[in-house]
Order: structure tokens, then C-alpha cells, then sequence
């Protein structure tokens, strides 16, 4: 499945993308007066081969939870098993994401691929009905139950790994194939910042104090702790950023490794994926490893407050849309910046031509 996944990501189409740019110079505005949104607008038509691209809707979220061995060596303040609880408060509709998500009509399917805490029985597929935003979804397809401590060995097998992988890509697919227009990645696992920061050194070659950040906010002696913890695990592993599944499968997550199948899932489909915060950008990193032209499919969301995901979207290329000082994620600044998205594809698809609307140009 990745092979083939891989296999059908194209390169933006550059005709497209010049009709966009000669479309916004005849639209009822001043040429480049939309800033960002008129490039933004220009990428998506290359990703979908279009102008005008489609509208990017209906909307939907992809929450990936997993727990990680490396909380053991005290890296967050809190308890594993929150992971499994905040999955219930997804569930129940309470969580930040969930008063996001129906204020921007989104969907929110959240997928078990690694979490500690056996969960209720649930459909291992989304059924019909995985697009219904009043109604958030649980799909189990754990992988196994949290990862190991990379401190200590590798957190996955390559098989682990690849299993996650392509658990992000069949996402993709299905939520794609119920009507998607745009996929909004999400997360949660208790110390997950950790093995975000371990990939965004790796496959950047940063210094892990730049690539580490405080997570759930941290102390000091904690802080300095974490960046010890990644630079230890780094130096047992040396992970090669040219074998983007050796990375993973070293000091990666499960959700890491899934979001990472959900971009190239996307990328595939000619299908935009709107990116979170740091878990999300350390993942959109190994989806470039394994794909370049996958970045055509990503849009950044937001700067996190996290320092490593500056680091990320540098080293990708990309700018985020907002930049609030968020540090949460679940999928959060990825729904706040969605409106943005939608309106730049909006532009082209409502606003008049001079000539069609009888103004007079420069």
C-alpha cells in the first residue's frame, strides 16, 4: 500500500497554476492586494490540477492517539492514562476540538493506533455516516499498546511502523471516498512532543534544545531533561532521514507515523491536508522523506508555540496561515485556519472579472 501510495503523488501542475495566477490578475481587486491567500489559492489549483481547484469542503478531522514508552523516563507532568480519557471527552463532544469543529461544520473521526488503555469495542472502519459533524467516530486500529521507550530500544519495528503508516493512508482513503475535501490533522498521546521533537531533528539535522519545546508546560528542570532525553536517543539510534521508515520506527510515534500516511494518503488523492501543530509538522516531515511532491498537498495551519515546529516548516518550505501561540493540538489551529483555506478557493470560484463586471482596471 505505501509503495503504491507513493507511487501516484505527482508533482504540482504548473498550467494549472498559471491559470490561477493570470485569473487573480483579471479579478475586481489589485494584483496581489490578497497577499498569502492568492498563493495559497495558486498551490491548491497546481494540487488539484484545476482552476479554479474545488472548494475545499466538506471538512474533516483525523485525530490519531497513541501512547509512547518514553513518558516513562518523566518527560510530561501527566499520566498516561489521560490519553484514553481525553479519547472519551473526543467522543462525548467536550473537548476544544470538538467546539471547533462544529463551529467550522467539520467532521471528527479519531482513530486508536496506539493507545495504552484498552478502549471500548468499536467499528475498525468508518461507516457511512463518517462525515456527520454532530457525531464524532472512534475507529480502533491499534498497532500495539503505546510504543517502547526509545531511551531504551527502538519505540517500533519497522513492521510496527509501516502497520501505522498505512493505517493513515486507508484513512485517508476512506474519509476521502465519504465526500472529503480537505483532511485536518489531528492528535493526542501524553508525551507526544517528545518523539515530534526526536523526528524534527532527524530529519532536519537541528540541535535537539531547538528542535524541543515545552509541551504541556513544563519546568525547567524538566525541560532540560526532555532535550537530554532526545539528544540521548538520537546518538543511540542516528537515525538516517533518507529511510524515513527507520526514523519512525527509531524514535517515532504511532500517531506520528499514521499522520504521516494520512498526508501521503491526501497527496495521492490530489487532496489539500491541513496541518496541525508540532506532532503534525514532525509528521508532514517523514511524509516529505518518503515523498517530496507530497508538500504540494500540505497547508500549514498555524505556528505552534512549539519551537520545533518552526524548525519543520522551514525546513519544509511552508507558511503557516495563523500564528495565536497555540499549543494543544487535537486538530485545533488546523480548524481555525480552515475558514482562510476556504476563502482563498472561494475567491476564485465568486469574484468577478473587470471585464465581467464593467470596472475599469489600472
Amino acid at each position: 500500500m505505501l509503495e503504491t501510495t507513493i507511487a501516484a503523488i505527482r508533482p504540482a501542475d504548473q498550467t494549472a497554476m498559471a491559470a490561477a495566477r493570470e485569473l487573480h490578475g483579471r479579478l475586481t481587486k489589485p494584483a496581489g492586494s490578497l497577499g498569502a491567500l492568492e498563493e495559497l489559492s495558486v498551490r491548491l489549483a497546481g494540487l488539484a490540477g484545476a482552476c479554479p481547484p474545488p472548494l475545499p469542503e466538506p471538512a474533516a478531522v483525523a485525530i490519531f492517539a497513541g501512547d509512547h514508552g518514553v513518558h516513562a523516563q518523566g518527560v510530561s507532568p501527566w499520566p498516561q492514562e489521560v490519553t484514553g480519557q481525553m479519547i472519551g471527552n473526543f467522543l462525548a463532544g467536550g473537548a476544544v476540538v470538538n467546539a471547533f469543529a462544529r463551529q467550522a461544520g467539520a467532521s471528527v473521526t479519531v482513530v486508536d493506533v496506539g493507545v495504552a488503555t484498552p478502549l471500548p469495542a468499536q467499528p475498525t472502519a468508518l461507516d457511512p455516516a463518517a462525515l456527520d459533524p454532530a457525531v464524532p467516530r472512534l475507529v480502533v486500529a491499534s498497532v500495539r499498546r503505546g510504543t517502547r521507550d526509545f531511551t531504551v530500544t527502538a519505540a517500533l519495528t519497522r513492521d510496527e511502523a509501516l502497520a501505522a503508516v498505512q493505517t493513515g493512508i486507508r484513512i485517508a482513503d476512506e474519509l476521502i471516498d465519504a465526500g472529503a475535501g480537505i483532511l485536518l490533522t489531528g492528535d493526542m498521546g501524553i508525551g507526544n512532543t517528545t518523539p515530534a521533537a526526536a523526528l524534527i531533528a532527524a530529519f532536519t539535522g537541528a540541535d535537539p534544545l531547538d528542535a524541543t519545546g515545552r509541551g504541556t508546560g513544563i519546568d525547567d528542570p524538566t525541560y532540560a531533561h526532555k532535550v537530554a532525553v532526545v539528544r540521548a536517543a538520537l546518538a543511540r539510534h542516528a537515525p538516517d532521514p533518507a529511510d524515513p521508515l527507520g526514523v519512525l520506527a527509531a524514535v517515532g510515534g504511532l500517531e506520528h507515523a499514521a499522520l504521516a500516511g494520512l498526508i501521503l494518503g491526501a497527496a495521492a488523492r490530489r487532496t489539500p491536508v491541513l496541518l496541525d501543530g508540532v506532532i503534525a509538522v514532525s509528521a508532514a516531515l517523514a511524509a516529505a522523506a518518503f515523498a517530496p511532491d507530497a508538500v504540494s498537498a500540505m497547508v500549514a495551519g498555524h505556528r505552534s508555540a512549539e519551537p520545533g515546529a518552526t524548525v519543520a516548516l522551514r525546513h519544509l518550505g511552508l507558511d503557516p496561515l495563523i500564528d495565536l501561540g497555540l499549543r494543544l493540538g487535537e486538530g485545533t489551529g488546523a480548524l481555525l485556519a480552515l475558514p482562510v483555506v476556504t476563502g482563498a478557493v472561494r475567491v476564485l470560484h465568486e469574484v468577478a472579472t473587470f471585464d465581467s463586471a464593467g470596472v475599469a482596471e489600472k
